[in-house]
């Protein structure tokens, strides 16, 4: 039962005690003076009644009114809080995950193309290395070998020509009967 409701009926209910205490004290008093009576306390307790239920009703008016908004106006401020709330934190939070998504993102590209760049380059670094080593090796086992064939070839010329030098020598020797006693001296062979 709400405020307004207990109030009528406790005026109610009061009308009725004093329509009834009217009865009693009019019929003891006189029919006329209770009729007199009766009837101006009747206009009296009516337009007291009305002038207090009229009070009574706009004061409940007011304070169920004012409940009911400051009720209804807190239940639908907690509902737009709520919802205005997640609203902006779902808002919220898709932009700081896009941004930080982002970020992440960028940084790790970051990191694996550098790293990805490092390896790449060492591996070209070495095979570049390999391929000018072998192209250096290659080229000086070729000056090498010339250099080598060169000196040889020189070397067996000119044994050629001190073996036919020599020969010679032994040779004109022979035909003059002379020979080499190793102490700088010319002798005949047949001496």
């Amino acid at each position: 039962m709400t405020f307004v409701e207990s109030s009528i009926s406790c005026c109610i209910h009061h009308l009725i005690e004093k329509q009834t205490d009217g009865r009693t004290d009019g019929r003891t008093d006189g029919r006329t003076d209770g009729r007199t009576d009766g009837q101006t306390d009747r206009q009296t307790d009516r337009q007291t009644d009305r002038q207090t239920d009229r009070q009574t009703g706009r004061q409940a008016g007011r304070q169920a009114g004012r409940q009911a908004g400051r009720q209804a106006g807190r239940q639908a401020g907690r509902q737009a809080g709520r919802q205005a709330g997640r609203q902006a934190g779902r808002q919220a939070g898709r932009q700081a995950g896009r941004q930080a998504g982002r970020q992440a993102g960028r940084q790790a590209g970051r990191q694996a193309g550098r790293q990805a760049g490092r390896q790449a380059g060492r591996q070209t670094d070495r095979q570049t290395d390999r391929q000018t080593d072998r192209q250096t090796d290659r080229q000086t086992d070729r000056q090498t070998d010339r250099q080598t064939d060169r000196q040889t070839d020189r070397q067996t010329v000119s044994a050629f020509i001190a073996d036919s030098i020599a020969s010679d020598q032994t040779t004109q020797r022979h035909r003059l009967g002379l020979s080499y006693d190793g102490r700088n001296a010319i002798r005949p062979i047949f001496a």
